[in-house]
């Protein structure tokens, strides 16, 4: 007995592999009917290219705005820095000034009396014999007070 079932799946895989997709396709039928969006692929890729875009310009301007805070901060510190060494400055230039006009009042008192000879000095000297007194000054000797003090009234 000849085995002819083993010889009918080998002629059958010869015919299978003689044959290709491209020949004999598969037809599928549609498992899904309805209306779907079609996409669209260049539209997608142009919304995205214009999005990256975008969001590196926020970007450069988040970054721009973070050093144009930087600098204005610190320009803020040294004009800070520089308003209360002013404020100080001030407050010693007003006491050197009040001392000045204080010295100034003094001198212009003095150049007046000069101006006016209001101030003279002796053009003659007068001596005077010694004079013997013969009033005696006494001393008071002063003791305690003669009223009794008492607490209240």
């Amino acid at each position: 007995m000849v085995n002819t079932a083993r010889a009918k799946v080998k002629e059958d895989y010869n015919a299978y592999q003689e044959q290709s997709y491209a020949q004999n396709p598969i037809a599928q039928s549609q498992v899904i009917e309805g209306y779907f969006y079609k996409e669209n692929v260049i539209k997608e890729l142009a919304i995205r290219k214009v999005n990256m875009t975008l969001c590196s310009l926020l970007a450069v301007f988040v970054f721009g705005a973070f050093i144009s805070y930087y600098f204005s901060m610190s320009n803020e510190i040294t004009l800070n820095t520089l308003s209360r060494q002013v404020t100080s400055l001030n407050d010693e230039n007003s006491e050197l000034q009040n001392q000045l006009d204080k010295l100034k009042s003094f001198n212009n008192v003095d150049s007046i009396m000069e101006q006016n000879n209001l101030l003279q000095k002796a053009a003659q000297v007068i001596e005077v014999p010694h004079v013997a007194s013969t009033v005696t000054v006494s001393r008071k000797k002063y003791g305690s007070s003669s009223v009794d003090w008492s607490i209240g009234y």
